[in-house]
């Protein structure tokens, strides 16, 4: 008796006929292998990665307490703070959380299309949503662990508090703020052709973003036409929220930062897909 199966009838060892998908829905295998390839690369090169970042936020933390006084207060929300309690959720969410992901989204297709190796990532079978939440799930956890490394050191620096006061709004604005950061980084990837372009979007682009923010002052000391300037930065609304999770006061509404910011991520995401879909500077 024959074990061959009647014409026509696909073999049950066969998942698809001929030119059928395989994978109808969401690739999970391939999305946690090129999600790990992400994390594994920033992990072989941790002392770059995740302890500069880290120590360059602690050594921000010391210079500024030094040199204006960690007890000298600060008016945020109409309530009186230290400004050693003030400057620390700052510097973790801008220097030790957005920097790193900014960085960590930035390098990934840049150095592929310098090297030749972009088709690593173009090539394999992964849709664009799921090549974007790969690269965007490597920065944010990059950043999450510099920011927990720093969190901890702060814990353990005399003079300092930053004992959680609205979780939520920490997890909120440290999420959308890593995810602003890793689109924008993931922008400057496509967009650039040498690493001397990403360097301009750092120096010209995040960092006087960054530094014009509040994470140092509070905006409402600030001259009329600057604090206008310091309300159109959505790094300020992050900032401003993440601080609220640990002081309870707030320099900005807290609930519309928090749209406001989530908004504008769904924007830069969007961009981010039509771009990668499109293939734009990444397959000519």
């Amino acid at each position: 008796m024959s074990s061959q199966p009647p014409i026509g009838e696909i073999p049950s060892a066969v998942r698809a006929a001929p030119g059928e998908p395989v994978i109808r829905n969401i690739n999970w295998g391939g999305l946690k292998t090129l999600y790990i390839k992400e994390v594994r690369r920033f992990f072989k090169v941790q002392l770059q990665t995740i302890w500069a970042p880290a120590i360059t936020t602690l050594l921000f933390l010391i210079v500024f307490t030094v040199a204006t006084g960690a007890k000298r207060p600060v008016l945020v929300g109409g309530e009186t703070v230290t400004f050693a309690d003030f400057i620390a959720p700052g510097l973790i969410i801008s220097q030790g959380m957005m920097g790193p992901a900014f960085a960590n989204a930035s390098f990934s297709l840049l150095v592929g299309k310098i090297q030749g190796t972009i088709v690593d990532y173009l090539m394999p079978p992964l849709s664009t949503a799921e090549l974007l939440a790969a690269l965007v799930g490597g920065a944010v956890t990059r950043a999450a662990i510099v920011g927990f490394v720093v969190w901890l050191a702060m814990v353990a620096y005399p003079g300092v508090h930053v004992t959680p006061h609205a979780p939520l709004a920490i997890l909120w604005f440290g999420l959308l703020g890593t995810l602003f950061l890793s689109f924008l980084g993931i922008l400057t990837s496509i967009w650039a052709e040498k690493f001397d372009h990403a360097a301009a979007v750092t120096n010209f682009v995040v960092t006087p973003l960054a530094l014009l923010s509040g994470t140092f002052y509070s905006v409402d000391l600030l001259a009329p036409a600057f604090r206008a300037f310091s309300h159109a930065n959505p790094f300020f609304y992050i900032i401003s929220g993440f601080r609220y999770g640990f002081l309870g006061h707030s320099d900005s509404p807290v609930m519309l930062g928090g749209f406001a910011v989530l908004g504008l991520d769904i924007v830069m995401a969007v961009l981010c897909y039509v771009l990668l879909r499109k293939g734009w500077k990444l397959k000519n």
